[in-house]
């Protein structure tokens, strides 16, 4: 063939401009791009061949091999595919995205569906360019009588085609690297991205370095393959030693047998494993190949809870496994990695579109070929498709967690402290998976025992129905809601046009309470009440927990969830009318008041049942909420009672202490026991600041100080 040149076929002379700065937004996707382009034509030449339209040499073997050069700035992209005729050049590669890949498909797609296509626009070679100032290619067509080609192209308009050299069917791809991008041709740094896009294509890939030294190892004679390249054969004399016998004489005895050898040059190492985890059946796979996995695709050590295999045909095709990690502390940082494929290529990490947003918590790889990706692969087209595709990984996920609730509950609840997050947020995030969840959301009472919410509500129900059987008992929690609830239906209604007596009613009808500890050792005076008086309370210590326990109120609107020290309930106080305690209030307020020196101090006096509590501080529900909704927006400036009422402090009038300050008012005594009564109230509650802490110790010590006199 005489040289020939011509111009590309491209409608604006800006096109390589835009390729190489728009197109692909990682400067190091071309890899991919070149690699996938060899599996296509690898994959099109196995197609050929199950048609019986190729045959194989004898021992053959397919692979991609990537050649690094650093002293020549070049890298080298070598297939054993289909090759191309020098009308397919001019046809496929002159012609910017005019896709070989799709016309294939159209030709063959009645004749085998075995393997997958990968490309589908015919730009992925142009993304050479984005790195290169030249590009060579040396291809062989796989038809018979075919001549070699060899192509070049600066990067401009214009191209070269000339008789080619090669004598191997398949692709050479040569790109001669721009300066800055000679990076590529370290082999580390392109061991780095063939790992990171191509660790699982479905045609092994090689990495070496052109004119590197020959590295070898040493085998057994007996583990010899065929394609092992024989340096040398070693013959192993057998090792002896000289060893005392039973006798106490000393004797040779071998200790290794002789063998045969041989020093073979290092066998070369894909780094591409063709049949990933995924691809199997779940049948197929057994825990320790679930464990590796994980190590080695998210390099993390500390083993995954669980995992979820995903695996369908039907409407799309969707395979992938979901590990749910174990998470230390909550402070441990919870955010997770989905690696999406497209037929084992590398698309992207956490694409929002695809991936339910509450499940990129977890860790773990989905590869949908059906994806309707854009040119650049790097975001998803067909909305439509798309979110069926994510509410089918939202129901599978659902579907295996209410599973394994009903039939496996004791690891359910083994796991639940560290998978409770994940859930939490995922009915926060998506109404569809709170739905098939609601059920099977565990909460942890004050014995750390695991009940559903239906399951608490069931207990405490008949906890009722058993201590009061005619029911009178029963209605004491509900008196004291009903005396809290009207108080904001009454301000509304003061504002507003009278309801109807349905609707009124509606309104007042007393809500479910349902109290909650989020600190453990810091309520563990009011969880010390609750105990005692037989109450029960949920254990909701996750940041997460504050917005999910509004939406289930939103949910189950006859629910009010309260923190144990948002109120005194009745069941710790005696039978008194406020009139009886009126006096002895109006008193204390006033000599408190003074001790602490805050005119706007809540004080509310009450009869506890428990005479060893003298004092303690309450913080209505919705106050404490929007105090903790500030502090998450950093609205650290603005003053949290312009929200409602501040903490109130609550004295027990059965207590010597707070009997002594009403008796002993005008003692010199009596401000310090204010103060400390205040204090020891307050850190049942929450942790003192440094300054309230420093004066409280010095306080402690001087009332010690007084004991020794």
């Amino acid at each position: 063939m005489s040289n020939k040149t011509g111009s590309l076929s491209i409608n604006s002379e800006n096109i390589f401009p835009i390729i190489k700065k728009w197109l692909y937004s990682d400067h190091d996707i071309f890899v991919r791009e070149m690699v996938s382009n060899g599996c296509d034509a690898i994959t099109k030449l196995k197609k050929l061949s199950l048609m019986g339209e190729y045959t194989y040499p004898d021992n053959f073997k397919n692979s991609i091999q990537v050649i690094v050069n650093p002293e020549e700035k070049t890298l080298k992209f070598i297939d054993t595919g289909i090759g191309m005729t020098a009308d397919e050049v001019e046809e496929y590669i002159t012609q910017i995205a005019f896709s070989g890949a799709t016309e294939f498909l159209e030709k063959y797609k009645d004749k085998t569906t075995d393997d997958q296509i990968i490309g589908h626009f015919g730009l992925g070679f142009y993304s050479a360019f984005m790195v290169s100032d030249n590009v060579h290619i040396d291809t062989l067509s796989y038809k018979e009588g075919a001549e070699p080609v060899h192509w070049e192209c600066d990067g401009g308009t214009e191209y070269t085609m000339t008789d080619g050299s090669k004598t191997t069917v398949g692709t050479e791809i040569t790109l001669f690297l721009n300066e800055e991008s000679v990076e590529f041709a370290n082999e580390y740094r392109m061991r780095e991205v063939l790992e990171k896009y191509c660790s699982f294509m479905p045609v092994e890939i090689f990495l070496s370095k052109e004119n590197a030294e020959p590295q070898y190892e040493t085998i057994d004679e007996g583990d010899l393959r065929e394609d092992d390249v024989i340096v040398e054969h070693i013959h192993e004399e057998a090792k002896t030693e000289e060893q005392e016998n039973e006798d106490g004489e000393k004797e040779i005895v071998e200790i290794s047998p002789a063998r045969e050898r041989v020093k073979i040059q290092k066998r070369p190492v894909s780094i591409s494993d063709t049949t990933p985890l995924w691809t199997k059946h779940p049948n197929e796979c057994t825990r320790e190949e679930y464990l590796e996995f994980y190590r080695k695709v998210f390099m993390d050590y500390k083993e995954p809870l669980f995992w979820i295999h995903l695996n369908m045909d039907y409407p799309f095709n969707l395979k992938g496994i979901l590990y749910f990690p174990k998470i230390n502390t909550e402070y441990d940082s919870i955010e997770g990695t989905i690696k999406l494929y497209n037929n084992q290529v590398f698309i992207a990490d956490n694409i929002k579109e695809v991936i339910p947003e509450f499940l990129m918590l977890l860790k773990g790889v989905i590869d949908c070929p059906d994806l309707p990706l854009n040119v650049s692969r790097s975001a998803l087209q067909n909305d439509g498709f798309v979110k069926k595709i994510s509410d089918y990984i939202t129901k599978k996920v659902a579907d295996k967690l209410s599973g394994m609730c009903k039939t496996d509950r004791e690891n359910y609840e083994k796991y639940w402290d560290d998978i409770n997050p994940f859930l939490k947020f995922g009915c926060i995030k998506d109404e569809k998976f709170c739905e098939k969840m609601g059920d099977y959301i565990l909460f942890k009472n004050l014995d750390h025992k695991y009940l559903t919410l239906k399951e608490y509500l069931d207990a405490q129900k008949e906890k009722e129905e058993t201590s009061s059987p005619d029911g009178a008992d029963a209605t004491s929690e509900d008196t004291s809601v009903a005396d809290e609830e009207p108080k904001e239906t009454k301000s509304e209604s003061d504002s507003s046009e009278p309801a109807d007596s349905e609707s009124s009613q509606e309104e007042e009808k007393p809500k479910t309470i349902i109290h909650y500890v989020t600190d453990e050792v810091q309520q563990s005076q009011y969880i010390n009440m609750f105990k005692n008086e037989g109450m029960d309370a949920f254990i909701l210590s996750h940041n997460i927990d504050s917005p999910f326990i509004s939406q289930l109120e939103r949910q189950h609107e006859e629910l009010k969830f309260q923190r144990i020290d948002s109120d005194v309930t009745d069941n710790f106080k005696e039978e008194v009318s406020e009139e009886e305690l009126k006096e002895t209030t109006d008193a204390l307020t006033e000599i408190f008041r003074k001790s602490l020196n805050n005119d706007k101090l809540n004080v509310k006096v009450e009869k506890l049942k428990d005479e060893n509590i003298a004092s303690l501080i309450t913080l209505s529900e919705e106050t404490r909420r929007m105090q903790d909704m500030m502090k998450m927006y950093n609205m650290y400036g603005m003053d949290p009672g312009m929200f409602g009422n501040d903490s109130t402090l609550v004295l027990n009038a059965n207590h010597p202490l707070v009997q002594f300050v009403l008796n002993q008012k005008d003692s010199e005594n009596a401000p310090v026991i204010c103060q400390q009564l205040y204090d020891l109230a307050m850190l049942a509650h929450k942790p003192l600041n440094p300054e309230e802490m420093t004066k409280f110790v010095k306080r402690s010590n001087d009332i010690m100080m007084l004991l020794t006199k």
